[in-house]
């Protein structure tokens, strides 16, 4: 049996081609990604370069038994999200969207204004997540947002997943104003239960069928039985994967994931995340055990100009004329993201100091914040988020990284800082390298054989620094 997997990402289409009898990667290729045009020529670009007919290419004459196929084309769908209190409903939506092929661009929270409705017809999202009020809770709020979110004159799909007693009421107004709708179970249907999965579900859904109409996808999609999942969904799958291992593979344990894509920074955490700190207390929403963020400003091209901006270098005059030298990399970059940056030459130290800054802010935002409160009983602390000091493993995934001849050096900026000593980022953890950018093609084949994929991970994940 022989595998191709398709990963069409934001800018680069890479295919890997598998032997499940030798148990073995045969090769792997990349071409850019074609969005504006038809994402197969891409795809057709990287299978020419995977199959050329050359004596030491174990690829030239590959023929595949199934093919897979996952795509975050354009950095996924846009999506805002509304609920009733910040810390609540609204994260919990921001939590529900983070591994199905949305990127939260905004969150709401109570009763919309008409400032807001306004701003949610600017940002012109794919997608709206309205949630609110607890089961047999407030209904108010939530009904007021489904008027108001009517009245807006866009094209998006709204998937409601709050209180189960609002939702008839919901349906009629979404179905008199002839919107798209969708109804699913309450993401907070208890004060501090999480439910997520059915919305998630939702989301993935919309995702599979609006990346396909609006990327040319469905061409690739007719050459597969097998749907088109988001590539966050394809890297999660394959995170879970290397940190559980199977029943008869030992995974890593706990684990980090950083994933530096060209439009976002993904971060994942395989981690309970509970407190290393004695005497504190846990604040907030519960987080999973498997948790992704996404960064839509942190990217390595489509993003790199928000990254630049957010330099904590910036402002410093003994850094002027460096950062001048860093503005026009990142100009060139972001007008040509095709630009890759030549062994041993400046720019290549730019590229992995812009690479270790969006490392920096992604896991920061990741990660959990502890702070320090005064009670009867003396001095406690509060985390609110995971606690990953003690993480034993972050793996780096993403060109910047796979390109660079120093990854380490990028994935330091993941480490605890003392300059900011209330983000609980890891303290000593082991570096590990997606050398052969794979992890979104292994959690492709986890679908179908999960012992080769973890066999796979195992193997081809390397221990840097």
């Amino acid at each position: 049996m022989k595998f191709l997997t398709v990963d069409v990402g934001s800018t680069y289409t890479k295919l890997t081609a598998i032997d499940a009898t030798t148990r073995e990667i045969l090769g792997t290729a990349q071409a850019f990604t074609t969005i504006e045009s038809d994402v197969m020529q891409g795809f057709e670009r990287a299978w020419q370069e995977l199959t050329e007919a050359r004596p030491d290419n174990p690829c030239a004459n590959f023929g595949y038994d199934q093919m897979l196929v996952c795509s975050s084309a354009a950095g996924g769908l846009k999506m805002v999200a509304l609920g009733l209190v910040p810390d609540l409903t609204a994260k919990a939506a921001r939590t529900a969207a983070s591994n199905a092929g949305a990127k939260v661009v905004k969150t709401y929270a109570y009763e919309i204004s008409g400032s807001e409705q306004q701003e949610i017809f600017d940002i012109n999202p794919d997608l709206v997540l309205l949630c609110g009020g607890t089961d047999g809770g407030n209904r108010e709020v939530i009904v007021a947002n489904a008027r108001r979110l009517v009245a807006i004159d866009r094209p998006f799909t709204t998937i409601v997943a709050g209180n189960k007693s609002a939702t008839d009421e919901i349906r009629a107004i979404f179905e008199e104003a002839h919107k798209d709708v969708v109804i699913t179970e309450n993401v907070m249907p208890q004060f501090n239960k999480l439910n997520i999965e059915p919305a998630r579900d939702a989301i993935r859904q919309l995702f599979i069928a609006r990346i396909i109409e609006a990327k040319g996808l469905n061409r690739l999609q007719a050459m597969t039985p097998h749907k088109i999942i988001p590539t966050p969904l394809a890297v999660l799958q394959a995170c879970e994967l290397l940190s559980r291992g199977t029943a008869t593979q030992q995974g890593y344990g706990d684990l980090l994931a950083i994933d530096i894509g060209g439009a976002t920074t993904d971060v994942y955490s395989m981690a309970a995340g509970t407190p290393t700190v004695d005497n504190t207390m846990l604040k907030g929403l519960p987080e999973p055990w498997a948790k992704r963020t996404v960064e839509g400003d942190l990217g390595m091209r489509y993003s790199l100009t928000h990254v630049f901006e957010q330099l904590p270098e910036r402002g410093f005059p003994q850094y002027e004329e460096q950062m001048k030298r860093v503005g026009e990399w990142v100009e060139r970059c972001s007008s040509q993201p095709d630009t890759l940056a030549q062994p041993d030459s400046e720019e290549e130290k730019i590229e992995e100091f812009l690479g270790r800054s969006a490392v920096a802010l992604a896991v920061e935002r990741h990660c959990g914040r502890i702070a320090d409160v005064y009670t009867p009983l003396g001095l406690m602390h509060t985390l609110e988020g995971k606690d990953l000091m003690d993480i034993p493993a972050v793996v780096g995934i993403g060109g910047v990284l796979r390109n660079s001849r120093h990854p380490e050096e990028i994935l330091k900026g993941s480490l605890y800082n003392v300059m900011q000593p209330e983000s609980t980022r890891p303290r000593n953890p082991k570096f590990y390298l997606d050398s052969r950018y794979i992890f979104a093609a292994m959690g492709l084949l986890r679908m179908v054989d999960e012992e080769l994929a973890c066999e796979l991970l195992l193997r081809e994940t390397k221990k840097i620094g």
